[in-house]
């Protein structure tokens, strides 16, 4: 079973992600190491390698390999950085970021999907991911500053404690905008100053929490 899982990973990188233009090496190789079907429900793992969202419970979502796969590389992580997720749902994304960073700290606000992404997590020993929750449009500003910070649910507008938390010349990729679809962004700060990037359309579930939808 663990051959054909492997062997799926790779047809995922092969078939899935090169082709659509992800490039960067470590992160390919993070998506090849991380077992994917062990963040989806047991009903869902035949479909686990598949490019496409599956439901995770609680009217959360897996998002598809390739967006996670883009808004990783967009974070430009060398390994040094210290990362912060918005929405652990699953756990998957912060299983690649604990691939691609030295420390990460996750936010979820559901009791039940933080626990159940903390068991997977420590079953696969990604002893550098930190399980928080609590709102996450609050950031985590015990651990700030983050050279990187991602967020995998989506924001009526920038969440000013997430630019508060960025450090100088670290970069926030988020989807921002109406329910149902958004844009992709890149925000990055460079003195006090912040640009911003818009990457593609996209569609996540809402971000709940203070800076969140009500």
């Amino acid at each position: 079973m663990d051959d054909e899982q492997t062997q799926a990973r790779r047809r995922m990188v092969n078939n899935q992600l090169i082709p659509r233009g992800i490039r960067d090496p470590r992160v390919l190789a993070a998506f090849e190491a991380i077992p994917r079907h062990l963040f989806v429900p047991p009903e869902y793992q035949s479909w686990a390698y598949d490019d496409a969202p599956q439901p995770i419970g609680h009217e959360q979502t897996i998002s598809q390999p390739y967006i996670v796969a883009l808004m990783s590389e967009l974070l430009s992580l060398t390994g040094v950085e210290r990362v912060l997720e918005v929405g652990t749902g699953s756990g998957y994304q912060a299983a690649i970021l604990a691939k691609l960073a030295a420390e990460v700290h996750t936010v979820e606000l559901i009791p039940a999907l933080a626990e159940r992404a903390r068991r997977t997590l420590e079953a696969l020993n990604l002893t550098n991911v930190y399980v928080h929750c609590a709102d996450g449009s609050l950031g985590w500003p015990e651990a700030a500053p983050y050279q990187g910070i991602l967020v995998a649910a989506a924001a009526p507008a920038i969440p000013p404690p997430l630019l508060a938390q960025l450090a100088e010349a670290g970069r926030l990729v988020l989807p921002v905008g109406a329910r149902g679809f958004q844009r992709l962004e890149v925000w990055r700060k460079v003195g006090n100053a912040f640009s911003n990037e818009t990457i593609l359309p996209v569609a996540f579930v809402p971000l709940r929490g203070k800076h969140g939808w009500k």
